[in-house]
């Protein structure tokens, strides 16, 4: 009877430890192959950010790139999925027109061959102003999340200022010091006027007032 209750324990104990350790399993030995390595890096940091703040991760994809919840969900729940998969699945649909579950399908059937091919199989070639709006795309995604992001060559020409000045208010508006903000594919369509969301007071740029970013992983 106690070796019994042993064995049932310990059989316990490896379910929840499998369970708690299911979210970090999909990312083991993970490489997106892009084609790009600042989008490598930065989907590696995604994914630390979607595992431990799932729900303003979900939240991200929904509102921002048209992706069903029951989809986002059941891709990083059940499927496994890392999160920076679903944000590539999700923003390479948005770009072109498509659902993401029509992209998520395809990577599903091709894994094998990295995002970079599935991306140019899509139409987005490296170069192309799909790419650009694609890597671009994810500057006003951590701005949104308030967290910290380290630019590369590119995308220091395409944001000279981000990062380098508060948002001030001025008559009641909010003045964003980060002017490379405007039309980014995303840009910060449905934030409203960052001065009403924030009381008036210092807007920080690309924040969505809600609070539910979080800046370290």
């Amino acid at each position: 009877m106690l070796n019994r209750n042993f064995l049932q324990g310990a059989a316990l104990a490896l379910a929840l430890a499998g369970a708690a350790g299911a979210a970090h399993a999909q990312t083991v030995g993970w490489n997106p192959r892009t084609g790009d390595i600042w989008i490598d890096t930065t989907l590696g940091d995604m994914n630390r950010y979607g595992e431990r703040y799932r729900d303003p991760f979900v939240d991200e994809l929904v509102r921002y790139h048209g992706a069903p919840r029951d989809l986002v969900n059941d891709l990083l729940i059940n499927r496994r999925w890392a999160p920076g998969d679903v944000y590539m699945a999700c923003n390479i649909a948005a770009i072109i027109g498509r659902p993401c579950r029509y992209v998520a399908d395809i990577y599903e059937r091709n894994r094998g061959n990295g995002w970079g091919n599935i991306a140019k199989q899509m139409g987005i070639k490296p170069g192309s102003p799909e790419f650009h709006r694609l890597k671009n795309g994810f500057v006003p995604v951590y701005d949104r999340w308030s967290r910290p992001i380290v630019l590369d060559a590119d995308l220091q020409r395409v944001y000279p200022n981000h990062g380098k000045g508060k948002a001030k208010t001025t008559g009641g508006n909010a003045t964003h010091g980060n002017s490379g903000h405007g039309n980014s594919g995303h840009g910060n369509s449905g934030h409203g006027n960052a001065a009403k969301q924030q009381g008036g007071g210092n807007a920080k740029g690309g924040g969505n007032g809600k609070g539910k970013g979080k800046g370290k992983g």
